[in-house]
């Protein structure tokens, strides 16, 4: 992006952090002398967290193995046991009637759970699964609801050395064969439905239908029993979970797995071919995962209710539903249904019904939520509520605001944070109580982490000049590769700055304070008449405007500019003849005149996944006239096509 044009969407407001001693970064000097540790001794400071953080069967003694780069190997002479690490270190510490999970059914059912029972629950289903033949380095699928027994599978796979693969529950049987078929899995485990909008969304047909259609190498389904629908059982494959558990014993060793043992492997969508099967290992993935908990969320676990709101079918559910929290030796709060449901209140209920202090949710949910209304925040007591994070994408300005207002009460610190799936963690992102926030900007990269912008040969952009976001130092939680293909681990990641950069994929820019503003992936950049302009700071322009609740904006062909700027906008307010006009002027005096969208189409909401990511991709064929050829088995409401195209 070496014509990247300065971005004319300015955000000046800046919030200093509030004060808090006790934080475990408490200031921004604490942030530069813990990232200067790195600078001086960057090796030595990861292996000395190591140490700290995690317990080990085997101390390491290496910390970087850099001879096969960019295959990069960490803590790889030193052997632990993850859920060892999650759960028997707090037993051990005394704290096994300390609540681990607080889970809540979308029909209103609870259940606590605590570290003791966790762990119990977690040896009965790991010697359940060596029951059934599941080995050390065997493959187990996991393709269930936001359920505790999801959690507890994950643990128990790593308790027994087995790499797990979770497959989103909303994923259609094709989807789910051809991730189970990628990975080799002897194992699946899933549930009869799990409840979504006030209804049983079925969940082991699809795992039958794909099972009729191939995945050779699966033995047995275990089958959790959550919905309460009728579904069938193959005899000798099909096996109740429930069942399977109660006879076994509530105690499993958990094996010593080298540092660089696999732990996940997770699908990410590629822009072309089949999904990548991300893979990461064990020690580096752990340390990162508890090491964030508590820069990032400034997380006490002898206090602090932490809830992330995203599926573990996500990376983000994995990281902070599971694995980072329960690594601390904290509460995770787990939701089963949707954030609307009965009401769009639901959500800000469950915060002041367990009083939780860390709520970590999508800008694309409280977008949603704005529409809604503030009369259902406000009808709750959300005085529980000490910080707020936001995932998946960048968070626009004015609705960065609305959450700072409306839910913080000005009072509770924002942290949007920058990662993918392919680093484990957060990568740049705001420190609670040490990093003055602007909104839209991850600000800062956490202490360890080594980015920059740059042009398409490498070279460092000036400030505010747009270009592309690499990571210039390898990091303990970094993907290991893409599971079997090595060459397209390369090619995807390192290839494009011959090996010196991992390149995220993302554009970006960087501000003359040292802030990163995410810019969105590449191929969201719009090329408009030789210029480069962001869909993100599009779309932040038209929602800054009082009628607009949400927007997309995506590029189609134009004979004349190479591209044009195609708007799909949510309204606040019903449309009048006059608004497309005033939007588009709107835009230009944000940005400029050639951000202006040629076409703006209103819609009652827009195409997304049932994780709540919009699908641009989809939009691009709407956009362009053309038959949409993108997989639409995840699309929540197909209705929304039908507006769009009409």
């Amino acid at each position: 992006m070496t014509d990247a044009i300065q971005s004319m969407l300015n955000e000046h407001r800046t919030f200093p952090p509030a004060d808090n001693a006790a934080a475990h970064i408490p200031s921004m000097q604490a942030y530069r002398d813990l990232r200067q540790r790195f600078d001086e001794d960057m090796e030595g400071t990861w292996g000395q967290l190591a140490k700290e953080h995690l317990i080990w069967k085997t101390p390491f003694l290496r910390v970087l193995n850099a001879e096969k780069a960019p295959f990069f190997r960490w803590f790889e002479d030193g052997e632990m046991n993850i859920s060892e690490n999650c759960l028997d270190r707090h037993v051990d510490a005394g704290l096994g009637e300390r609540t681990a999970i607080i889970w809540e059914g979308e029909p209103g059912d609870v259940r606590r759970i605590s570290y003791r029972e966790l762990l119990a629950d977690v040896c009965r289903a790991a010697n359940a699964l060596k029951k059934l033949g599941v080995e050390y380095g065997d493959r187990v699928v996991i393709y269930m609801p936001m359920i505790p027994e999801a959690a507890v599978a994950m643990l128990a796979c790593a308790r027994i050395g087995a790499t797990h693969s979770v497959v989103f529950g909303a994923f259609s049987a094709q989807a789910l064969r051809e991730r189970v078929e990628d990975a080799g899995a002897k194992i699946i485990i899933t549930a009869d439905g799990g409840w979504r909008r006030g209804e049983v969304h079925a969940l082991k047909p699809s795992v039958d239908e794909a099972l009729l259609q191939g995945c050779s190498s699966i033995r047995h389904v275990l089958v959790v029993r959550r919905g309460g629908n009728d579904v069938e059982m193959q005899a000798g494959r099909d096996i109740e979970w429930h069942e399977a558990l109660a006879v076994q014993q509530d105690q499993c060793e958990a094996v010593s797995c080298p540092s660089e043992h696999p732990l996940l492997i997770l699908y990410t969508s590629g822009s072309t071919g089949k999904p990548k099967g991300i893979v990461h290992t064990s020690a580096g993935y752990l340390l990162w995962a508890r090491l964030t908990m508590q820069w990032v969320f400034d997380f006490h676990p002898e206090s602090d209710v932490f809830w992330c709101t995203a599926d573990i079918g996500w990376i983000t559910g994995h990281t902070y539903s599971v694995y980072g929290p329960l690594a601390c030796g904290g509460t995770t709060l787990m939701y089963e249904g949707v954030p609307t449901h009965p009401d769009p209140g639901r959500l800000w209920k469950i915060c002041s019904d367990h009083s939780v202090t860390i709520f970590y949710t999508a800008p694309t949910a409280i977008r949603a939520l704005i529409r809604a209304g503030d009369e259902w925040p406000k009808a709750h007591d959300l005085s529980s509520l000490r910080v707020l994070g936001t995932v998946g994408e960048p968070i626009n300005p004015e609705a960065w605001m609305w959450y700072h207002k409306v839910i913080g009460k000005e009072r509770c610190p924002i942290v949007d944070t920058w990662w993918q799936t392919e680093t484990g963690g957060h990568m740049i992102s705001p420190l609670p109580f040490a990093t003055p926030t602007k909104p839209g900007s991850a600000t800062k990269p956490l202490p360890g982490i080594f980015t920059e912008v740059v042009d398409g040969d490498g070279k460092t952009m000036m400030p505010d000049q747009g270009g592309l976001l690499v990571i210039t130092k390898p990091w303990p939680s970094m993907l290991r590769g893409i599971w079997g293909d090595d060459a397209r681990y390369v090619e995807t990641y390192w290839k494009k700055f011959d090996g010196r950069y991992y390149f995220a994929g993302d554009g970006a820019r960087c501000d003359t304070d040292g802030y990163f503003w995410i810019m969105g992936r590449v191929d969201d950049v719009l090329n408009v008449a030789g210029h480069r302009l962001g869909t993100m700071e599009i779309e932040s322009a038209l929602v800054s405007h009082k009628a607009v609740a949400e927007a997309a904006v995506v590029g189609r062909p134009d004979e004349i500019k190479g591209e044009s700027i195609c708007a799909f906008v949510v309204l606040k307010q019903e449309a009048n003849n006059d608004l497309k006009a005033e939007l588009k002027a709107h835009v230009a005096k944000e940005i400029g005149p050639i951000a202006k969208p040629d076409d703006i189409r209103f819609a009652d909401n827009l195409p997304k996944t049932r994780s709540g990511k919009i699908m641009r991709r989809l939009l691009r064929d709407i956009a362009a006239g053309r038959d949409i050829q993108q997989d639409m088995s995840t699309l929540e409401d197909h209705r929304v096509i039908e507006q769009l195209q009409s």
